[in-house]
């Protein structure tokens, strides 16, 4: 049973005499606080404090994170204050405790708010102070250690928090011993029983394959020692949760995935790490497809390795990996071995490694400003937390680290948030390339913008970076909160103007009057009001003009192109340039534009709606939907003759739908993209002229 004194014999192989006695008296002040409180297993409540420092001593973790171990729950559940803490044992371990302490407290709602709001709290505290993180990673790593004494539904809810939040970060963190144990444990209380099988067919070839592995091992370590390099060579055993996920994810049988062999090489430096590759590569014949050089472009979490996959006797995959003692060290325990090497080969590792996860902390901190809610946020984070990487160039030859899967358009808002939002076309390896198209490792990436150019919203469909779908999101917010504000501001000069008034001409009282009637602050608030609809501009002119005139049929709006986001064209009718039109004001969606002839208008007009005239621009430019109703009679490709002849017409078809009328004729109806009334004339034209067509006509509502 581990007791205060065997951690004191684990921490002297590392740490001085003082700080042990620090350690110590925090152990004796948190079992003196904690008396009378016991863990649901019915041990008492210190030997959870205990058991999270242990789990601490094993990555060789400073002292004072220690005591905060000892003391996490202190401040939480004893009425102990910071003050008190800090009194005792000095500020920073009394704000390292507090920062612990505030990761588990607020109740919220609905348990995925509390999980989102939890996770921007950690998100604050990584960057104050990045071992609040491993002494909270240490905690719950206990916890899922000791989860046997709770009811199963709290286990999986627990196991399914692990697996989401907790496991992505330690892996971030480059803690994969942490990770792979978050993993297993997790995957143990969520599966039991496609746990326990699986753990029985791996216990059952592991048997099997014990010669094989030893045969290999032996022709690795003598090849190694014919050249000279002295090495560790270890078979490497794969974890339950990547057996389960691999074959889940590549639907291959376990048997499949049991028939690759690994091991990993450990040798003295980076000189030797080559060397090595070369050894083995002479001794079995590599795959060339699957060598990967880590130690030259590390992972994103600081990993560094030589991977390489090499076909051994009888045709047996043999995975590689070759890297050094510090880079074994760093791998296993990542951000945490950074209090460990300091400084290897005249190298920092210790402030590589924190450079890196300060990048990665400062991305989430950006995400968290643009992002609406903590919903929001904790969707975009759970994208960015666990994806493998490719790794890009800039056209000056810098590398650029994304997540698999990345487009151009990732990789523009990576480089800067202004470069994303002007981003128009990219050049991968010199040549145009779609900006949806995914990257690949080592590929060249060029973006081309232009000052004109602003975010498309369909990007969200394709990107995979929390960067830049939070970008384009604001983005997208701000600039409605724009087009709002300037539409209102339009809206209330032309109602003014109807009642020969002007908006340069009213006096800042006059304004003021009308904000403080309203409950607003500024003029900005009331124009985005009535840019979308919540407050109409004749009741303000009233407000201002009790003798108003209601008539608006003055100086009607006008719509120049289609893609402003407050003005929406009504699918029911589907206007188009040249048709009559009016406007119907939707609170929060603005302007939706109706044919004057369509029957909702008629409806809404009865229901007391804000109706309004609409003028197209007599330079109104773009595409805009419409439909065609075509009758024909039924026969083979008929749907691809039509399509190409209206084709011809260099007519972009949006949408087709078949109804059978009986067994020789069928309607077919058209979504097309059209210039204006002239342009849908010409298509029907087309249209017509075709022996199988019957009749063309414009869909109507």
């Amino acid at each position: 049973m581990l007791t205060i004194d065997s951690l004191s014999h684990r921490l002297s192989s590392y740490l001085e005499p003082d700080q042990i006695r620090a350690v110590k008296r925090a152990y004796y002040y948190a079992e003196q606080a904690h008396t009378g409180q016991y863990r649901r297993s019915g041990e008492p409540y210190i030997t959870h404090p205990l058991a999270v420092a242990n789990i601490l001593a094993s990555m060789h973790m400073g002292y004072q994170s220690l005591i905060a171990a000892m003391l996490h729950d202190v401040i939480e559940d004893t009425g102990i204050s910071k003050k008190a803490i800090g009194e005792q044992f000095g500020e920073p371990i009394a704000d390292l405790v507090d920062g612990v302490s505030k990761l588990a407290k607020i109740e919220y709602e609905s348990q995925a708010e509390k999980q989102a709001k939890n996770f921007q709290k950690m998100a604050m505290a990584m960057a104050h102070d990045l071992r609040v993180i491993v002494v909270k990673l240490a905690d719950r790593l206990h916890n899922m250690r000791t989860l046997g004494a709770l009811a199963p539904a709290k286990k999986r809810r627990i196991a399914k928090e692990t697996l989401e939040i907790y496991a992505p970060i330690a892996h971030r963190l480059g803690m994969n011993d942490l990770r792979i144990e978050y993993e297993d444990r997790c995957f143990t209380a969520m599966h039991p029983l496609r746990a326990s099988r699986l753990q029985a067919a791996l216990k059952h070839v592991r048997g099997n394959r014990k010669a094989l592995v030893e045969n290999i091992q032996d022709a690795i370590e003598n090849r190694l020692q014919r050249e000279g390099i002295p090495a560790l060579v270890i078979g490497r055993e794969k974890h339950l949760y990547s057996i389960y996920n691999k074959m889940r994810a590549k639907k291959k049988s376990f048997k499949e995935i049991m028939d690759v062999y690994a091991f990993r090489v450990i040798v003295e430096d980076i000189d030797t790490c080559y060397r090595a590759l070369g050894a083995v590569h002479n001794l079995y014949k590599p795959m060339a497809s699957e060598f990967k050089d880590y130690i030259a472009i590390p992972k994103i979490n600081g990993y560094q390795s030589l991977h390489t996959i090499l076909i051994g006797m009888h045709g047996v995959p043999i995975e590689v990996q070759i890297r050094t003692k510090e880079m074994d060290e760093l791998a296993s325990r990542g951000i945490a071995a950074h209090w460990l090497y300091k400084s290897v080969n005249g190298k920092d590792h210790g402030e590589e490694s924190q450079a890196r996860v300060d990048r990665w902390i400062q991305r989430i901190l950006e995400i968290q400003q643009h992002a609406g809610n903590s919903l929001e946020f904790i969707e975009n984070v759970k994208i960015d937390l666990f994806r493998d990487e490719v790794y890009v160039f800039t056209p000056k030859g810098a590398i650029v680290e994304l997540p698999a899967g990345a487009t151009p358009v990732d990789f523009a808002y990576n480089v800067h948030t202004d470069i994303g939002n002007a981003c128009v076309a990219c050049r991968i390896n010199d040549r145009p390339a779609p900006l949806s198209q995914p990257l690949q490792s080592g590929q060249k990436i060029k973006i081309i913008t232009s000052e004109a150019s602003q975010p498309n919203p369909n990007w969200l469909n394709f990107v995979v970076t929390a960067k830049a779908r939070s970008a384009i999101r604001h983005y997208l917010k701000t600039q409605h909160h724009m087009e709002s504000v300037e539409l209102g501001r339009r809206m209330l000069a032309r109602a003014l103007a109807n009642n020969d008034l002007s908006l340069d001409a009213l006096a800042i009282d006059q304004f003021q009057y009308v904000l403080d009637l309203n409950k607003l602050k500024t003029r900005d608030d009331l124009y985005e009001q009535i840019g979308q609809g919540k407050i109409a501009a004749i009741s303000v002119v009233k407000g201002l003009h009790p003798n108003a005139d209601h008539d608006h049929s003055l100086t009607p709006i006008t719509i120049e192109s289609p893609d402003g986001l407050l003005i929406s064209f009504a699918r029911c009718c589907r206007p188009i340039p040249g048709d009559q039109i009016l406007g119907h004001f939707s609170t929060g969606k603005g302007i939706v534009v109706h044919r004057e002839t369509c029957k909702n208008i008629g409806d809404l007009r009865s229901k007391g709606e804000n109706i309004n005239p609409i003028n197209w621009s007599a330079q109104v430019t773009g595409e805009y939907y419409t439909e065609i109703r075509v009758e024909v009679n039924s026969e083979r490709g008929i749907i691809a003759s039509l399509a190409t002849r209206i084709a011809e017409t260099r007519t972009n078809i949006e949408g087709i739908q078949v109804a059978e009328r009986d067994a020789e004729h069928s309607v077919i109806t058209l979504t097309i993209a059209v210039k204006n009334r002239k342009h849908m004339a010409d298509v029907m034209r087309r249209v017509r002229t075709m022996r199988s067509v019957s009749s063309v006509h414009r869909g109507k509502n």
